[in-house]
């Protein structure tokens, strides 16, 4: 059995950059740094990709370090560049839940 699930839960890098293509369907792109602890700390900067997102997210996008919960499946998108071939492994984000500090403290 296979399964591709992906869950962070971390801090968004830069705020979301969304685009609005001819058909209307809208594109949310972000990164997310997720710190981990073990076996040494390091912090890891994740791409994530949200097609067609909920109005309160694409109309009033989350800022720069806000906290956020994604979930959704890893894959690997690949392009042609001058370099040659390249490829990338992103989050397809299925749900994006931005967290405030009442909700924070909450899960605590």
């Amino acid at each position: 059995m296979d399964i591709n699930l992906a869950v962070l839960c971390g801090r968004l890098a830069t705020a979301p950059e969304v685009r609005v293509y001819d058909t209307g369907s809208r594109c949310m792109r972000f990164l997310v740094t997720v710190a981990v602890e073990r076996p040494r700390r390091r912090i890891d900067v994740v791409p994530v990709t949200l097609w067609d997102p909920p109005a309160h997210l694409a109309d009033d996008p989350p800022e720069q370090n806000a906290r956020v919960w994604v979930t959704g499946v890893v894959q690997r998108r690949a392009h042609d560049g001058p370099e040659g071939r390249r490829s990338r492994i992103e989050v397809m984000a299925e749900q994006v839940t931005v967290l405030n500090s009442e909700t924070v403290a909450r899960a605590r």
